[in-house]
């Protein structure tokens, strides 16, 4: 398995990328990796690790894309970036099977769009993370900002690839699929909803279980939900957000008393699983479903762990049949 790593982007590269590339080498034996950036600084961060360099290999790229850059732009002038030149790469060789990058996601999904085609069937690539429930499992969304707008058929066609990403990667055997709505009522919504419900309940490939209220995110009764880019983007930042604040909050709390300082000696492990679980960093990047080879993209703020982990989601899809899952689950729909 070869996969290639863009090394710049996120707020910490090169340093996470690096290390995390070197976790991710010694939990998959059979891994390689080809390192994208600055040479000279992938190096220097590599020096700090044992690693088996014949299992690393660097490609220069002296150029680097950032937020501010415009999609098209970087795509057409920083052909030397560490990101262009991972997607170049990964388009002309057939050996690479799939790409991990915590760069600009604008970028990004120009370029993988533009550069890597499409599995047969699918109109649009769509972003599906993953977030943890309450009950211990996971959510997938998609989109989560691919695609602003979208049509029903766009709908019924990201609920196949989410519900065959997460069977392919997850082991999630028949995914409960809803469609994220401002009531559960299957007559409830806009017109994208209301069009879009009884294409994805006639779906036989799809275990669709209905419309969810975005309070209902985590509540472990839904595996996968689908929704526009736009709604999604919004549920997925406001859910960590939340989260995040929540913590700011206990922590205050817990610091304003001196009782409620000894109370939290005794419940400091707790506490401290109560932080992982609720760090989205745990839960890999959004992968990019849809394109002919495996794209994820991870937060800009990914640490190692989190960059390890976002390996680890493009070494299972590559591992696994997941596109030809989705083009035989495409060809059984009417818009196949």
């Amino acid at each position: 398995m070869k996969l290639i790593i863009d090394c710049f982007g996120g707020d910490k590269s090169p340093s996470a990328n690096v290390e995390g590339a070197i976790i991710a080498l010694k939990d998959h034996s059979d891994l390689s990796l080809i390192l994208t950036g600055d040479e000279e600084a992938i190096k220097a961060e590599l020096s700090k690790h044992a690693y088996d360099g014949d299992r690393i290999e660097i490609v220069h790229a002296p150029e680097v894309i950032t937020g501010e850059d415009k999609p098209t732009d970087a795509i057409r002038l920083k052909r030397e970036s560490s990101m262009i030149k991972a997607v170049s790469m990964l388009r002309k060789e057939p050996d690479i099977a799939g790409l991990v990058s915590t760069g600009a996601t604008g970028a990004l999904i120009a370029a993988a769009t533009l550069r890597l085609g499409r599995i047969r069937g699918i109109r649009r690539p769509a972003f599906c993370p993953i977030l943890p429930t309450m009950n211990g499992g996971i959510v997938g969304i998609c989109d989560s900002g691919a695609n602003v707008d979208v049509t029903a058929e766009m709908l019924l066609q990201q609920a196949i690839m989410g519900s065959a990403y997460l069977k392919a990667v997850y082991g999630i055997k028949d995914p409960r699929v809803a469609l994220l709505n401002i009531g559960v009522e299957s007559e409830k919504g806009d017109d994208l909803r209301k069009a879009a419900y009884p294409m994805l309940k006639a779906c036989g490939s799809l275990n669709f279980v209905g419309n969810m209220e975005s309070r209902d995110l985590l509540s472990g009764s839904y595996d996968l939900v689908v929704c526009d880019g736009f709604s999604g983007n919004v549920l997925v930042k406001t859910t960590e957000g939340t989260a995040l604040e929540l913590l700011k909050k206990l922590k205050k709390d817990i610091y304003s008393k001196t009782i409620y300082k000894l109370g939290a000696l005794l419940m400091k492990r707790m506490f401290m699983e109560e932080k992982e679980f609720m760090n989205y960093h745990n839960y890999g990047g959004s992968v990019l479903l849809g394109c002919e080879k495996t794209v994820v993209k991870g937060h800009g703020s990914s640490d190692a762990k989190a960059v390890s982990i976002c390996i680890d989601q493009a070494y299972k899809m590559s591992d696994g049949s997941m596109n030809s899952e989705i083009e035989a689950a495409l060809s059984l729909t009417e818009i196949g």
